[in-house]
């Protein structure tokens, strides 16, 4: 198995490194990297060397689109959870500007760079709504389905992997008397970039964990199909996957 990590974790790196390009832009390099956007174009960040290392932005790329599209972060929970988000990655939003960003040193750029695209992809994921007529977030709509069946969670918890990166999970369940401790994502958007994105991130992070948790991903199914190949990727990596129109049949399990 450790073997196995490993060649998963230099498979990973090779893809980031392969993938990853930059671009002088005057003062500041553009960095486009392999990870995809909703509209299936490659995310960029923008990096300036300043006082006190650098400077990494999404040049107010994330909330602007979002915005745009008519997903408006206007009232005060979508700005709390907006928040609570931001502050699980150690990610800054400029209000004037809505970038996100965050400073790193030499030491640190990885980790924070790492950080600010995971951050990226989760606001993206958390507030875009496939339909206009969808009224509420599905990340709020698993919240309410764990609160009504009483099971009790951490919300939003961060845990640092193997590799040193920092990875995010929606809820935590503590371990119990019948069941060990259990990692719950939400998927609004189960595409390919954010399943290798969770089998990463459960990869990466079970090994700091108890050898007996386990993980579990939600899957919005309501207004798509989930493929075959997603689900059986998330399960060759011991992820368990639940569709949402099923997560009865994991309720007594999650509850336990």
């Amino acid at each position: 198995m450790i073997a196995e990590f490993h060649e998963l974790k230099d498979r990973y790196f090779s893809w980031l490194k392969d993938k990853t390009t930059l671009h002088a832009i005057d003062d500041w390099v553009e960095v486009t990297t392999p990870f995809l956007d909703r509209h299936n174009d490659y995310m960029q960040i923008y990096v300036r060397r300043d006082e006190s290392g650098y400077l990494l932005t999404d040049d107010g790329y994330t909330i602007s689109d979002l915005e745009m599209s008519g997903c408006h972060l206007d009232t005060t929970k979508r700005q709390n959870l907006l928040a609570s988000t931001l502050r699980g990655f150690g990610v800054q939003r400029d209000k004037q500007t809505n970038e996100l960003f965050v400073n790193a040193s030499d030491q640190s750029f990885p980790v924070r760079k790492h950080n600010l695209i995971q951050a990226m992809l989760a606001v993206n994921d958390l507030f875009y709504l496939a339909s206009p007529y969808v009224a509420s977030f599905f990340l709020e709509d698993v919240e309410s389905w764990l609160d009504t069946h009483g099971i009790r969670y951490s919300p939003r918890v961060k845990l640092t992997g193997v590799s040193g990166f920092d990875h995010h999970f929606d809820f935590v369940i503590p371990k119990s008397r019948s069941h060990p401790e259990r990692m719950l994502l939400s998927l609004n958007r189960p595409d390919r970039a954010h399943v290798e994105r969770t089998m990463f991130a459960w990869e990466d992070t079970k090994g700091t964990r108890s050898s007996e948790a386990n993980a579990y991903v939600l899957l919005n199914d309501t207004d798509q199909n989930i493929t075959e190949t997603a689900l059986t990727a998330l399960r060759a990596y011991k992820v368990n996957p639940i569709l949402w129109s099923e997560r009865e049949t994991v309720r007594e399990e999650l509850a336990a």
